[in-house]
């Protein structure tokens, strides 16, 4: 096993809920609001308005429905990671899954004592939340996001 990958069995000194819940699956779209407003209409999801996200170079749009949340990416510019994700997949697909965390500092750091990197450092999220990306060849080939998720 090379030294970017870590295998299950390096998890072990992880704490078993280190994660509360599934928060959003998150899917690269080159139209953020039409793929949203397909979800509105077939399947009866509650559609958010498009929001801008600048700090990560992209307009979301949720579509919630009972037990799950869907995030539409769309590229907010040519230099957007989106717009790179979707130059190889030009019909968009799965980018990420996103889980809650309690302390997204307290995460990062058990994470990287187990081996498992994250992308960049913690940032401000299209909530206003923190997050943090961990690294797809850490995760079993998937880009996973962490939220810091307060109580309501």
């Amino acid at each position: 096993m090379s030294e970017e990958t870590t295998s299950m069995s390096d998890m072990s000194n992880l704490p078993r809920e280190l994660c509360k819940r599934l928060n959003h699956i998150a899917v690269a779209v080159p139209d953020a609001s039409a793929a949203a407003a397909l979800y509105g209409d077939a399947f009866g999801a509650e559609v958010s308005t498009p929001q801008d996200v600048p700090a990560h170079g992209v307009t979301v749009v949720f579509a919630r429905m009972p037990g799950a949340t869907l995030e539409f990416m769309q590229p907010l510019g040519d230099e957007s990671p989106i717009a790179k994700f979707l130059a190889k997949r030009p019909s968009g697909g799965l980018h990420h899954l996103c889980y809650e965390v309690d302390d997204i500092y307290e995460a990062q750091k058990r994470l990287c004592a187990a081996g498992i990197r994250g992308i960049g450092d913690v940032a401000e999220g299209a909530h206003g939340n923190p997050v943090l990306f961990l690294h797809p060849r850490d995760c079993g080939g998937v880009l996973i996001e962490l939220e810091q998720v307060e109580e309501a």
